[in-house]
């Protein structure tokens, strides 16, 4: 932990946000060091840990991709781009792969509905997907639409 976010409660979720960047996960030890060094009850922790979707107590790839299954995704093809992810990386959703470079996710719905359907891949946004860009952004090329939404 960084020493600016070493003076209590209040900088609870800025001190898992940096473990989670560094770890991609937040693991037993490091939510009793933050317990400890804090002086918040590990319980407390462990609350904001596990209510925040952000946070994973189970490790996570360097790479970290979420399909969009909500309606307006599903509707156009979400399902065939998350099967085309799945297979690409030999992984089911909430997998991780075994050299530890991706983990594959879903979400209900990111409010883009509009150019759906939505991947998003490391914090990048990419809009009106098809099982043909699935390579474009497993290769790190720019999305042919939409790179990030503001």
């Amino acid at each position: 932990m960084k020493k600016r976010n070493t003076n209590g409660a209040g900088n609870l979720i800025a001190v898992l946000q940096e473990i989670q960047d560094r770890d991609h996960y937040l693991s037993e030890p490091a939510l009793r060091d933050v317990s400890n060094k804090l002086g918040i009850p590990f319980i407390d922790v462990y609350s904001v840990a596990t209510f925040f979707r952000a946070f994973s107590l189970k490790p996570r790839g360097k790479h970290v991709c979420t399909v969009c299954v909500g309606t307006a995704c599903h509707v156009r093809g979400a399902q065939s781009i998350l099967d085309k992810l799945g297979d690409a990386l030999g992984v089911t959703p909430g997998e991780t792969t075994s050299d530890g470079n991706y983990t594959l996710e879903t979400v209900n719905c990111l409010g883009c509905c509009a150019i759906g359907p939505i991947v998003v891949k490391d914090g990048k946004y990419f809009g009106e997907m098809s099982q043909s860009k699935v390579d474009i952004i497993l290769n790190g090329e720019r999305p042919a639409k939409i790179e990030k939404i503001a």
